[in-house]
Parts: structure tokens; sequence; C-alpha cells
């Protein structure tokens, strides 16, 4: 693992953030939901688990920003640093009882991202990575996988919600292109394990579209520091204000982002 004081900060947090959501998790059924839009829903676990985040962090970092999911933007006295904070990231799945579901924490300096940790609280699983040391899963160095043609690949992608009907028709294009050559394609509903996993070479490539900058700061420092490629979905460098991203090893985002832009 990476033992920096940052890391170490980054790390109790998300695992003091996801005991909270584990005791939860066990009682999901019984937990206060209320609704934000369609599709969209904000649990008490969610708001309770960034809460012990925030403080956490400021109490460790004091000064530094954050951009939160439920918080939204806190100013810094350091404006050179910037926490991404994602509690919950794939609370629908959290709400229907599927341990697939993450913290994520991200860090920004100086306008670049340096530091991302994801935390699955169900399975106990724990990605890091810090710009120049390389990313981590559990104890284990990772990289992102060595296939080179997508027709052997297993691509992940997210399927965006009702509450973003805007958006389907063209993922249906850019999901009927990509199915013509990849080998598989999968849907997990979490967008920060859907990069963890391209990072430990589990999935071969992601892309999405529709994201913010919390669901992929910490998964955009592990992908780059195992090796991977990143654009936006449209080929560009704007990641976080795309919202949108195609990721994977050198040959295989070259030939997912041609899949897309034929779509």
């Amino acid at each position: 693992m990476i033992n920096s004081a940052l890391m170490n900060v980054m790390t109790a947090a998300a695992l003091k953030a996801g005991r909270s959501l584990k005791r939860d998790f066990g009682e999901v059924e019984n937990l206060q939901v209320s609704v934000k839009g369609p599709g969209d829903f904000v649990t008490v676990a969610d708001k309770k688990a960034e809460k012990i985040i925030f403080e956490e962090l400021s109490k460790a970092r004091p000064g530094y920003g954050f951009v939160m999911e439920e918080g939204g933007v806190v100013e810094g006295s350091d404006k050179s640093h910037t926490w991404y904070i994602d509690p919950l990231d794939g609370t629908t799945n959290f709400l229907h009882g599927l341990p697939i579901f993450a913290v994520s924490i991200g860090l920004e300096r100086e306008g670049q991202l340096v530091a991302g940790v994801i935390y699955n609280p169900a399975t106990d699983d724990i990605f890091v990575a810090e710009k120049g040391q390389g990313a981590y899963y559990n104890n284990r160095r990772i990289r992102v996988a060595a296939r080179r043609d997508v027709a052997e690949g297993l691509i992940a992608t997210g399927i965006p919600p009702l509450a973003k009907a805007a958006i389907h028709p063209r993922f249906k294009a850019e999901l009927a292109s990509v199915m013509t050559r990849a080998g598989g394609v999968r849907r997990l509903g979490a967008a920060a394990l859907d990069l963890a996993f391209v990072a430990a070479g589990r999935f071969d490539g992601f892309w999405e579209r529709g994201l913010k900058s919390w669901d992929m700061a910490a998964g955009l420092v592990l992908v780059r520091e195992a090796g991977g490629y990143l654009t936006d979905a449209d080929g560009g460098q704007n990641i976080l204000g795309s919202g949108s991203v195609c990721c994977g090893n050198e040959q295989i985002q070259k030939q997912l982002l041609d899949l897309i832009k034929k779509a």
C-alpha cells in the first residue's frame, strides 16, 4: 500500500464512513428514503457518510475546499486543494440490497488530480492511488489489463437513469456501436467501481456520459496510476468538465473511443 501521510488521512476517512454505511446496509429496509428525482434517491446513510468524511478531512487538512454530492461546494481558505467526495456511489444498488457501492474520495492540487481512494464497505475492498506512487487494490499493486483487441475485452458502461432521459438516444447508439465489436458489455451501476475495476484489469475499458466530478475524481487517478489512458467521451481532456470518460489501456481506449465516435 501507499504509506504517505495524505493516503493515511484519505483511507481513514473512507474506512470510517464505510463502517457507517455497512451498518446501514444491514438495515436497508428500515432506512428513511427521500426522493430527489426520478430514479435518483438520497438516503440518511448517504448524508451521514458525507458528514463523517467532511469532518475527518476538515480536521486533518484544514482549509482545503470541497465538492460534494450532497453538500455541494464548500470554499476553503487553501485555494490550491479541493476534495471531491461521493459518500455513496451506487445509491440505487445500496437501496436494493446489492453490495455494489462505494465511498469515493479524490484530491485535486493546483488543478490536477493527485490522489484517490475508492472503498466498498460491503466487500471490504479498497483501491488507492497517489500521483507517482502507483495504484493498489488492498495490498497488491494493480495494472490495467493487457488485452489489445476490444473484441476480446469486457467493457463497462453506465445506463442513463430516467432522470437523464435526454441522453438515452445517444447512449443507445453508442451501445449498439460498441456491441458490434466488444467481447462483452457490463453495467454495474457505480462509476467509481467501474473505474477502479479498469485500473485493476477486471474491465478492459469503460465509457459513460452524464457523470459528475465526484463520481470520477478518485477513479481517474487510479486508472492513470495503473497505466491506463483517459479522455472524455469525445476524445478531449476536459473529463471532469465534460462529465464523461472513456478509458482503458492504450489500444483498448483508442478502439473504444473510435466506436463511440462512429455511433
